[in-house]
């Protein structure tokens, strides 16, 4: 089962990814986490350039900067490697014990991004939503996630958690997205408009203060019967 958790920067998607792997552990769920953009290769570290202003205008186009983004999670397809390898491994160890896979950012995150970037009107999902769909699911054939979780919190709330993270570890330094406070602001409207339609797969919302046993509990009632 592939779930993919989203949020904007700062939201505590990767707590939230930690403690849910931990509940699910604890019930018995074979659980596997990557996270995206995969920092230490290819088109992770040009993405992460750009966004530090290290590569001139390429990070004016929305364009671009979600192919980058798209390309870093092609790569994780190749065998062996990434995603690939994590489902490569699920098929060939314990056939009948269920294996969770939780994505901290998927493709959704290149939709809500890219849609606010450009301004798109949030209650459009045609346009640059689609052409990320299309890039990325049929182009670049990455497999639709069974479940996406949107960590939705206030932009107040993400942007003072993503400054105190820059605070206390000099190499978080926020990018020029996470710096931006109005584009934080479109994408989670972004975020908001492609769970209330559904987008690509079912979506659950969740808040900030969620229970993290609640959404590992959703995910067992999920699993398909062994």
């Amino acid at each position: 089962m592939l779930v993919a958790i989203e949020g904007v920067d700062g939201a505590g998607k990767n707590t939230l990814t930690s403690a849910v792997a931990a509940s699910l552990g604890n019930a018995g769920v074979r659980v596997s986490r990557i996270a995206f953009p995969r920092y230490g290769t290819l088109h992770a570290d040009l993405v992460s350039a750009a966004l530090h202003g290290q590569m001139g205008d390429l990070v004016e186009s929305a364009y671009a900067m979600a192919t980058l983004f798209a390309l870093d999670r092609k790569g994780a397809l190749h065998p062996g490697v990434g995603l690939a390898a994590l489902t490569e491994a699920a098929r060939e160890e314990a056939t009948n014990q269920p294996h969770i896979i939780l994505m901290d950012r998927w493709v959704a995150s290149n939709a809500a991004y890219s849609a606010a970037r450009i301004q798109q009107p949030i209650d459009e999902l045609g346009g640059i939503v689609e052409w990320v769909a299309d890039l990325e699911f049929s182009r670049f054939g990455l497999p639709v996630p069974d479940l996406t979780i949107l960590l939705d919190v206030p932009v107040s709330l993400a942007r003072e958690r993503a400054a105190g993270r820059e605070a206390s570890d000099a190499s978080r330094t926020r990018d020029l997205y996470e710096r931006d406070s109005s584009l934080q602001e479109r994408t989670a409207a972004a975020y908001r408009a492609l769970a209330t339609s559904q987008w690509q797969g079912p979506w659950l919302t969740v808040a900030a203060d969620v229970d993290p046993h609640a959404v590992a509990e959703t995910l067992l009632s999920t699993l398909p019967a062994q």
